[in-house]
This record gives structure tokens, sequence and C-alpha cells, in this order.
């Protein structure tokens, strides 16, 4: 990791094919993040983010890769009063984000053998030192660990408020 981009490694019990369908079905990705993706996939296409009953939607928002079982990427999403609402994100610190460049995150899947992946998880083209750096270079490794523990046991981890 960089002070402007992020690097996420694992090793999951799992096939590829599991790992792709954790990070593209709805039905997975609302268990571990809370969210899911309006989307058909293909390169080019809009990317709809519902969270929290908020959709955030922008022409900006796409899927940039598409390979299946091995790789994916998309911009990250916009941060629109709606979303700030409803995660609880005063409008000082959503204005903050918003003025930062749009990043991306990609994924790589390999296969390790016969009954492990790697997921490697790249967030690049944050402002060096800003606020979405800060807020995702937290986020990721509970949400990759969330993702790891929800494949190999069936739970995602839970809330950490939850506790």
């Amino acid at each position: 990791m960089t002070d402007s981009v992020i690097d996420y490694t694992l090793y999951i019990q799992t096939d590829p094919a599991r790992v792709w369908q954790a990070l593209t079905d709805p039905a997975y990705t609302r268990r571990y993040w809370g969210l899911s993706f309006e989307t058909d996939w293909a390169v080019g296409s809009r990317m709809d983010w519902v969270e929290r009953g908020a959709r955030t939607s922008d022409p900006e928002q796409v899927v940039l890769e598409c390979v299946p079982d091995r790789r994916l990427s998309y911009t990250w999403h916009t941060f629109t009063p709606q979303w700030a609402a409803s995660a609880g994100i005063a409008e000082e610190l959503r204005a903050e984000l918003a003025g930062e460049p749009r990043t991306r995150v990609t994924y790589e899947i390999e296969p390790v053998g016969d009954t492990l992946a790697r997921l490697t998880v790249r967030h690049e083209g944050f402002t060096p030192g800003g606020a979405l750096f800060g807020m995702c270079s937290r986020a990721w490794p509970m949400l990759a660990s969330s993702i790891k523990t929800l494949l190999e046991t069936g739970a995602p981890l839970p809330a950490p408020d939850a506790s």
C-alpha cells in the first residue's frame, strides 16, 4: 500500500467461480457489504450502487473490465447527498469526498492448486492522504475478510458495531 493505492491479497478456500459470484451477485454482496450492484457487467455499462435504500447513479460509474472468474474492474461510486444521508456522512465530508478524483477498483482472481483461490484487490487513483484513501484503507481489510469468511463458513463477519 502507498498513500494513493491500496493492494490487498487474500487466499480463500474455494474456487474462482465462487469468488466471482461473491463479487457480482447481489445475493452475496448484500450479505457481506450491505449493498448491491445493478449492472449487466459488460465493459462500459453503468453501475448503480444500491445501499441502505439509496441508489447512487452516475454516467462515469462504469464497468471497466470484466473477465468472468478472473478479473473485474470498475470506477468507484459517486458521493451524492442521498448516499451521504443514508450512510450518516456529514455534508462537509461528502463534499470533500466528491472533490477528490474518481478511483478505480480491480479484482484479480487466480486458482491456487485445487482448493484455493487468491483474490487481489487493488483500489487506486486516490488523492495522496485524502479522505477517501483513509476511509477505504480501513474498510478494505474488513470487507475482504468478510468475503473470505462468507465463502468459507456460509456467514459474513458481524458488523463492527454488532458486538
